[in-house]
């Protein structure tokens, strides 16, 4: 093709698009309608379902008593240390831990360290009901290992964060990846790690964490 018709279809091209208005998007498809459900109905669903994938749900009515949960819960499972997310609601829910059990998140954090821990401490950017998943934003490398490497995992959230599925939180997790400081990413938790072999033995924590806690305040 020689230049001069190259020229003569991109030209035809450019007065077809200022001559013809913009074609409109269709609006996104509603995969999974919302059905309005209470704050007591989406706290039932994610219980239920996070019950059924192995997981454990704690409720407190007050971040003070959610400390007290924390503190029982330890010794119940004889957690020795704990490493957590330095972020706010970390800090409140383990307010009470001696400074000397706990180590907060560092960039160039040792992971065989970090694997040597009794518990991790995240927090959660939401929870979905549907399937009792906790979305937990992970800002550094050092965040998203603490969701892996300790074999129990503590989450904390309120029940503000609660949403019916991920459609419903869409917006927001599409907010946060849009800013163009953002690092890091967002990562699934959907109960204890689990895993089974060819004879369907289901076994917990090969991959992750043998034990998952969600602190729901």
């Amino acid at each position: 093709m020689t230049t001069t018709s190259r020229e003569n279809i991109l030209a035809r091209v450019r007065t077809a698009l200022q001559t013809h208005p913009p074609v409109e998007r269709p609006p996104a498809p509603e995969v999974w309608p919302s059905t309005g459900p209470t704050t007591e109905q989406l706290v039932e669903q994610f219980t239920c379902e996070l019950e059924a994938v192995s997981g454990e749900l704690i409720r407190c009515g007050s971040m003070a008593e959610a400390r007290r949960k924390l503190a029982e819960l330890a010794e119940r499972s004889d957690w020795r240390t704990l490493g957590a997310v330095d972020c706010r609601l970390c800090r409140e829910l383990a307010a009470d831990v001696p400074a000397e059990r706990i180590t907060w998140t560092h960039d160039g954090w040792d992971a065989n360290e970090m694997a040597e821990l009794s518990v991790g401490l995240v927090a959660a950017e939401m929870l979905l009901a549907d399937t009792g998943t906790c979305v937990v934003a992970n800002d550094t490398a050092e965040q998203r290992l603490m969701c892996y490497l300790p074999p129990a995992c503590v989450v904390v959230a309120t029940v503000e964060q609660l949403v019916e599925h991920m459609p419903a939180g869409w917006a927001e997790i599409a907010r946060r990846t849009a800013q163009p400081d953002r690092r890091g990413e967002f990562v699934l938790i959907t109960g204890p790690s689990r895993t089974a072999d060819i004879e369907k033995i289901l076994i917990l924590g090969v991959h992750g964490p043998k034990q998952l806690v969600v602190v729901l305040i």
